[in-house]
C-alpha cells in the first residue's frame, strides 16, 4: 500500500512539475507583473499552454487524461507532447524506486532524509525538463534547493549525531563538487560549463557529502554525458561545438550516488582495493 501511494503521489507531483516548469518559464519572458501573475505557480489556474483554456478537473488526472483524450487538449484539439505523462511516470517511479531502495532504515533518521529526498527528486525532474528544453538552470529552483541541502546537513550535524564527520562529509562535497566546476567556469570564461552548472554541483556535493561520493558523482556524469554524446556524434546528429546541457548528467549521476553509492564504492574497495 505504500508502493502504491507513493506511486500515486509521484503522479501527482509530477503533473504539477509539467504546469510548474512551463508557467517558469513563461513569467521569465515577461515583463510586467500583471502578466507575470497570470502564470503563477501558487495562484495561477491550470490551462492549456497552447490555446489558454482553463483545464478542468477532469482534464488533470495524471497520465489517464492524456490518454483519454488521445494526447489531444479537449478544447482547441492540438497535439499535447507526450513528455507530459512521461514527466509524470518518470517522477511515480523515482519516488517509488527510492523508496524500494532506500538505503537506510526508516527509523526516525530515515524517514526525515526520505521526506528531504522526494522534495529534492521533484527538483531534480523540474530542473532536468528546464535544462532540456531551454538549456538553463533557473536559480528560482536550485537556491531552494541549495537552502535544503544546508537544513538537512545542519539536522544530521546536530539532531541525528552525525557531528564533526558529517560536517566535514559536506564540506568535502561543496569544495569538490561547487569548486571543481568553478574552476573549469572561470579557465572557460563560462564556454565549458555555465554558472548554473557551478550552483548546481555544489548543492549536489553537499547532499551526496565526502570525497569518494562526490568523485563518484563527478565520474557518472561525465561517464553518462559521454555515452550520449558518442552516438550524437558519430550519427552527425551533434557537431562538436554542440552545447549539450550538463545538468541532467549530473543530476541523473546523483540520484544513482544517493541510492546505490555506498554500494558501488564498497564494491570498488572489494574488487580493487582489496578491502
Amino acid at each position: 500500500m505504500i508502493a502504491l501511494f507513493l506511486f500515486i503521489v509521484g503522479l501527482c507531483i509530477g503533473s504539477f512539475i509539467n504546469a510548474s516548469v512551463w508557467r517558469l518559464h513563461k513569467q521569465s519572458t515577461l515583463k510586467k507583473k500583471s502578466d507575470k501573475q497570470k502564470y503563477s505557480i501558487s495562484r495561477g489556474r491550470s490551462m492549456c499552454d497552447v490555446c489558454g483554456h482553463q483545464l478542468a478537473a477532469k482534464d488533470l488526472i495524471p497520465v489517464v487524461s492524456w490518454l483519454s483524450l488521445g494526447g489531444k487538449c479537449r478544447y482547441c484539439k492540438n497535439s499535447i507532447s507526450p513528455e507530459h505523462p512521461l514527466i509524470e511516470l518518470l517522477t511515480a517511479v523515482l519516488f517509488l524506486g527510492s523508496y524500494l531502495w532506500w538505503p537506510w532504515s526508516f527509523d526516525t533518521k530515515g524517514i526525515v532524509l526520505y521526506i528531504f529526498w522526494l522534495v529534492f527528486l521533484s527538483g531534480f525532474v523540474a530542473l532536468t525538463v528546464y535544462d532540456l528544453k531551454w538549456f538553463l538552470l533557473p536559480d528560482k529552483i536550485v537556491r531552494p534547493l541549495f537552502v535544503l541541502a544546508l537544513v538537512q546537513v545542519l539536522l544530521l550535524v546536530t539532531i541525528f549525531g552525525g557531528g564533526k564527520d558529517s560536517l566535514l562529509n559536506a564540506f568535502w562535497g561543496l569544495l569538490i563538487g561547487g569548486g571543481l566546476f568553478y574552476t573549469l567556469f572561470q579557465v572557460s570564461g563560462g564556454k565549458w560549463i555555465g554558472g548554473g552548472d557551478v550552483k548546481l554541483g555544489g548543492m549536489l556535493g553537499l547532499l551526496i557529502g565526502g570525497p569518494a561520493a562526490s568523485l563518484l558523482l563527478l565520474f557518472l556524469a561525465s561517464f553518462l554525458g559521454t555515452i550520449v554524446a558518442i552516438p550524437l556524434l558519430v550519427t552527425g546528429k551533434a557537431k562538436r561545438d554542440t552545447h549539450l546541457p550538463f545538468g541532467p548528467f549530473l543530476i541523473a549521476a546523483a540520484i544513482i550516488v544517493y541510492v546505490f553509492g555506498a554500494s558501488i564504492i564498497a564494491w570498488y574497495h572489494r574488487q580493487f582495493l582489496f578491502y
